[in-house]
């Protein structure tokens, strides 16, 4: 799955993208990903901090659950989960979930244009199990819950407007949501083993208080075609949304969600798959599955999904040996990082600096197990642009 040339063109424009399109139709059944060498070559030892990452990469901590976010007085939150960071002036944000319930809620970070903190606050409060989400084109963070009949809120991440609960974008157990300004609409994955992935489109694209909520539909194979078809009732009740319409193609477990060019990839981690949707020939298949890898699988728990104008996806385990691996646009699939001593936690919130050059995630329960030790981290270095 040639996907360099498809994200290179999400950045130059989209004539690229027509180009990059024509490239892909020769690779559309390509293999899921293999392990390999990776392109940031092997881990390391660990560093200060327990991390394992490639020459010329460090780390540090940003925030820590119950303490002082740098010298703020903002204390972080507990269960830091999914996560997006937004160009702010000169500097940068990044947002963070808060899987707790009750409570939940999400909180951000200011940096200036050296990486300083220089500020954090909260910008969504008293909701449930806040675990993944997802950024709009109009730079505000959709904060999932992850609870049967949740919800999802529109929040601000500059931390200026009031939380919006949107109510027309479905009520099931949320998990990550995934923006798409070619078909204005918003893909969204639920985290049941039965779950299903649906889109909202709204009848505004950039106001989500109106829409139609959809599922996607398919048969039962790896790979094949798919439609959408309407929910009837978004609200899911008395029927879950996932039962209302026959024929909704079922996924084990839904998590991570990412969009670029024309392509979707999300994660099940039920059965440790990374799947592709390709928007324009409305096909889907395997792109990647730890039992079809040659040899000893690299990338386990499948958890939250990024992605870079490169072309590599970032993918984080929850559980597994607490890797982030990348998988490359030619399908090789290689540990990124591995956090030591935390094994009891799970890596979560993968996002990059709005100029890629940093890499920002958490490890929802830290070293103490417990959701009040949570961690979150920043990752600098050569990342390929």
């Amino acid at each position: 799955m040639e996907r360099r040339s498809f994200l290179r063109g999400a950045v130059v424009g989209t004539s690229a993208a027509a180009f990059g399109f024509t490239l892909w139709q020769g690779a559309a059944s390509a293999a899921p990903a293999q392990p390999g060498p990776g392109p940031y070559g092997a881990l390391g030892p660990a560093d200060a901090n327990g991390i394992q990452l490639p020459a010329g990469f460090t780390s540090r901590v940003v925030a820590r659950s119950g303490q002082r976010v740098g010298s703020t007085s903002y204390t972080w939150h507990n269960a830091p989960d999914g996560g997006a960071c937004y160009s702010d002036g000169t500097g940068w944000i990044y947002v963070s979930n808060s899987e707790i319930n009750p409570s939940g809620g999400a909180s951000a970070v200011r940096f200036s244009s050296t990486g300083a903190i220089t500020g954090a606050y909260r910008i969504l409060s008293n909701t449930r199990q806040n675990c993944a989400g997802g950024k709009t084109p109009w730079n505000t963070w959709l904060s999932c819950e992850e609870v049967s009949l949740g919800y999802v809120y529109e929040t601000d991440p500059y931390g200026v407007k009031a939380a919006v609960r949107r109510d027309a974008m479905g009520r099931f157990k949320h998990e990550a949501a995934a923006a798409d300004p070619v078909r204005r609409a918003v893909y969204l994955t639920e985290d049941e083993s039965n779950g299903c992935l649906y889109r909202f489109v709204p009848t505004t694209w950039g106001d989500l208080s109106s829409g139609r909520l959809q599922v996607l539909v398919a048969g039962t194979a790896t790979s094949g075609s798919f439609s959408w078809a309407d929910v009837p009732d978004p609200d899911g009740s008395p029927t879950y949304t996932r039962s209302q319409v026959s024929g909704a193609k079922r996924f084990n477990g839904g998590e991570g969600c990412h969009y670029a060019d024309d392509k979707v990839w999300f994660t099940t981690k039920g059965d440790n798959r990374l799947w592709q949707l390709n928007l324009l020939t409305n096909t889907y298949e395997l792109a990647y599955d730890d039992s079809l890898v040659s040899g000893t699988a690299p990338l386990t728990g499948v958890d939250n999904v990024t992605g870079t104008a490169f072309g590599d996806l970032f993918v984080a385990e929850d559980g597994g040996n607490m890797e982030i691996c990348v998988i490359t646009p030619d399908d090789v699939v290689a540990p990124f990082l591995r956090v030591g001593g935390q094994s009891s936690s799970e890596i979560c919130g993968p996002a990059f600096s709005p100029d890629g050059s940093r890499l920002y995630f958490s490890s929802q329960r830290g070293t103490s197990g417990s959701s009040s030790g949570g961690i979150t981290y920043e990752v600098t270095g050569p990342f390929r642009a």
